[in-house]
């Protein structure tokens, strides 16, 4: 899969989503690692725990009912790609299961704030 640095037209407004992952927390630090290669610059995790009863967990695999919740924003350009290749590491991954899902953001206050949360630099900038 590449995760290549797309060319970005100069002043392009690009949307973009919070993505929700929920893992197991052992798989926290793989999984946060692995986001960051779609241009994600803010990751906010926090400890969850399942809901579900053991009958339920045992049936479907999932053993461990700690969670950890990883909020990310993406720009919405990278969005199939990072959906695509977290369904591939919930099916290939050793207790890598997990879901994902994508709520749309209307809007960022400044646009420096917009810039960083988009991956966007300014040219000849930092």
């Amino acid at each position: 899969m590449d995760n290549q640095k797309k060319a970005i037209p100069a002043g392009a407004l690009l949307k973009c989503k919070l993505l929700v992952t929920v893992v197991d927390q052992k798989k926290e630090d793989f999984f946060t690692d692995y986001l960051q290669s779609f241009h994600v610059n803010l990751l906010l995790t926090m400890r969850g725990e399942g809901t579900a009863k053991t009958e339920m967990l045992q049936m479907l695999g999932l053993s461990d009912s700690g969670k950890a919740v990883i909020f990310s924003i993406i720009r919405e350009d990278c969005v199939r790609a990072a959906c695509d290749g977290l369904a591939e590491k919930f099916r290939t991954v050793k207790n890598g299961r997990g879901i994902a899902f994508t709520v749309p953001l209307s809007s960022v206050v400044g646009s420096a704030v917009y810039r960083f949360l988009s991956d966007q630099r300014i040219e000849g900038g930092n």
